[in-house]
């Protein structure tokens, strides 16, 4: 028996493991969950799962706890809030599991197995061979408590297996799947306890979103292999079963399970790099989940008013970046010139372009260069790239100015464009026009004057609208670039 949703409001976890950075994966589940908990008035707990002593950092920690606010990811219950079901520490949970086991070995549900690692992995490999589904080794399981209980006092090493029972039918209402069933026979008699004494994932899990009082078990769709093993351990302990929901896998482009050659990977990489956090929220949302068939952009509000889990679809999603770029620059002209700006002044820092205490002057410059370049962005982080010319003292040409200003053409051509600027009254009314002009009495196109202007001026062939350019530069820079065009070489 489930726990149903029509019941009490329902209480969700996202259990992260501190030995990494949180993945876009774990991003988006702990984003369902919190969804699904905000839609339907309920609890998002936070649960670190730090068994792995060896693995787990601080640093890792942080990070995750980091990049879940940065997301806009609130927890109920957990580390830095506390609650009724705590501890929020697997490490510091270690009392409960040894209770449970012992109440297990003593009603028969676990047990102690003595084969060396090397003795089982030889019995699997014989059961491949064989094409049958290693379970258990017979040696151990058929022993008595009391020989159990001898062996154990004597110091032989041991793990603790749970003792599936045979000929039960596992049958999971998945949320996401529908009817997914799994006979008794498909599993083994797996670790509860490795033999150092630590309890393993699937143990640990079920023990502490029992007492948690876990109803929905959100996940990846990696993790329904673990569910049957979950689910028998759930009856040993006579307890009421959650209610599953396995989301679909995110793939790269590739249509293979997202990594780091697809792109990146970790939450922290795309906030480095200056993507706006709620572009991030937004497109992770669309990773399994649509509000409507024409619906893209949305806020959190509006994302949770909609979200349920039987709209989660079965298919792997694409994690499309051009759709995210997309998203970025949705969002960041949504938002406008100052707040910009604003976002955008780290980089500009970082890149030795603004000063680290920006006054006045510098912060009302960055606004005119933020509302030109606006339109054209996507990231925080591209605006010292692309603004760098504005600022530098010298012009550094791309490669695809450098043969521009190698051409003979190029200085000839960007000195009549200066003898027309000192000509015009600053800043020209229009400069476009001026240039149709120089064309006109050269017998050439516009576009063989544009170009080497522009790269004359900027270092590149693209950018913002030549008069933008030459306001922001002023008259003295401008015409001296075009006096001097920067040598093709550097």
């Amino acid at each position: 028996m489930s726990r149903s949703s029509s019941h009490n409001p329902p209480r969700v976890r996202f259990a992260p493991s501190p030995t990494g950075r949180l993945h876009i994966g774990g991003a988006r589940t702990a984003l369902f969950n919190w969804a699904y908990a905000r839609r339907h008035g309920g609890q998002f707990l936070l649960r670190i799962e730090d068994t792995d002593t060896e693995r787990n950092s601080e640093a890792s920690l942080a990070s995750i706890l980091a990049s879940l606010r940065w997301l806009g990811l609130d927890w109920d219950e957990g580390p830095e809030k506390g609650g009724d079901c705590g501890p929020y520490y697997q490490s510091q949970r270690r009392a409960s599991y040894d209770a449970a086991t012992a109440r297990g070995l003593e009603e028969g549900w676990l047990y102690r197995c003595f084969t060396p690692a090397e003795e089982i992995e030889k019995q699997r490999e014989a059961a491949r061979a064989a094409e049958k589904n290693w379970r258990f080794d017979e040696r151990s399981r058929a022993l008595t408590p009391a020989e159990s209980a001898r062996r154990a006092a004597a110091g032989e090493p041991f793990v603790v297996r749970v003792r599936v029972p045979d000929g039960q039918s596992v049958l999971i209402h998945d949320r996401v799947r529908g009817a997914v069933e799994f006979a008794s026979e498909q599993v083994e008699d797996w670790v509860a306890v490795r033999s150092g004494g630590m309890p393993t994932y699937n143990y640990c899990c079920v023990l502490d979103d029992a007492a948690m009082r876990i109803s929905h078990v959100i996940r990846g769709e990696e993790h329904l292999a673990n569910t049957p093993k979950q689910v028998l351990l759930y009856r040993a302990l006579g307890l009421e079963l959650p209610e599953f929901a396995h989301v679909p896998l995110i793939l790269g482009q590739d249509g293979k399970k997202l990594s780091k050659r697809t792109g990146d990977t970790a939450v922290e990489d795309y906030r480095a790099k200056g993507y706006p956090g709620e572009a991030l929220f937004n497109f992770l949302c669309l990773l399994g989940f649509s509000i409507d068939d024409k619906t893209t952009v949305f806020t959190p509000d509006e994302f949770v008013s909609h979200f349920d889990l039987d709209r989660l679809q079965k298919a792997g999603a694409i994690f499309d970046v051009e759709k995210l770029h997309w998203l970025c620059g949705e969002y960041l002209r949504r938002r406008g010139a100052a707040d910009l700006a604003e976002r955008a002044l780290p980089w500009m820092q970082e890149a030795g372009l603004v000063a680290a205490q920006p006054d006045a002057a510098a912060r009302a410059r960055l606004a005119e260069v933020a509302a030109v370049f606006l339109p054209r962005l996507h990231l925080y982080g591209d605006l010292p790239q692309q603004a760098r010319f504005l600022y530098a003292a010298d012009v550094e040409p791309d490669e695809a100015a450098r043969p521009v200003l190698a051409a003979p053409e190029t200085a000839p051509i960007a000195a009549r464009a200066a003898d027309a600027l000192e000509r015009a009254p600053w800043p020209p009314a229009d400069f476009a026009a001026l240039l149709k002009e120089l064309a006109a009495a050269q017998g050439l196109k516009l576009g063989a004057v544009m170009k080497p202007v522009r790269a004359a001026l900027t270092g590149s062939l693209g950018g913002p609208e030549l008069a933008d350019v030459l306001r922001l530069l002023g008259r003295e820079r401008a015409i001296a670039r075009l006096r001097a065009p920067a040598p093709a070489a550097r």
